[in-house]
């Protein structure tokens, strides 16, 4: 199996523990819809998908996802407290231009919200910034600094900063080595290649 294809498998097998069958499911930055096919064929929910990418949507359509081509954080308030049961914002926040207000919002309009990233901070990263000086180049970073993904790039100790600062309350966490395969339980913010929280509202 392909790296890529592996590392999709294994983030998506955690998150489908976390979600409970025949729920409402709300995926920010859904994608080609992947995930929210996974999750319909394995736990029977009904999804949403929203993306600005128009040729992801298309490809959600084809797979027969309904999904909404638009802003995330503008999408979101379509909707009122508690319409959905899950959120997801997998590889996605250190895209958006506010990512507290989209984590915010979500936390508003579902009882969890499970929120999947890089770790920026993880030993490989660090190494290839101080011994080159210059943006890390890898199988996640593979883009120059001027076309560049991720635009935010967060560390562990990031995210775990911002949900105390915001009064998020963190029900479980999946830290997983290098290899995104293997769970992390020493020093996750350097020795973690991705992380994925579920989280609830204080």
């Amino acid at each position: 199996m392909p790296l890529p294809t592996e590392k999709r498998t294994i983030d998506m097998e955690i998150i489908g523990q976390w979600v409970q069958p025949r729920t409402h499911v709300l995926d920010l930055g859904c994608g080609r819809g992947e995930l929210l096919t996974y999750l319909k064929q394995t736990k029977d929910i009904a999804g949403i998908g929203v993306d600005q990418d128009f040729g992801k949507i298309t490809a959600c359509v084809r797979r027969g996802v309904t999904a909404y081509q638009g802003d995330i954080h503008t999408f979101t308030r379509r909707f009122d407290d508690g319409h959905f049961d899950h959120v997801i914002c997998s590889r996605t926040i250190q895209e958006l231009s506010n990512p507290s207000a989209v984590i915010l919002e979500a936390l508003r309009v579902s009882r969890a919200v499970t929120v999947g990233f890089v770790n920026h901070g993880y030993w490989r990263n660090r190494f290839a910034a101080l011994l080159r000086g210059r943006k890390p180049r890898n199988a996640i970073y593979t883009t120059e600094w001027f076309e560049s993904r991720p635009a935010n790039p967060l560390t562990i100790d990031d995210f775990e900063h911002f949900c105390a600062v915001k009064q998020i309350r963190i029900l479980r966490h999946a830290h997983l080595l290098g290899d995104w395969k293997s769970p992390c339980h020493w020093r996750p913010n350097l020795r973690a290649g991705y992380a994925l929280y579920e989280l609830g509202a204080q």
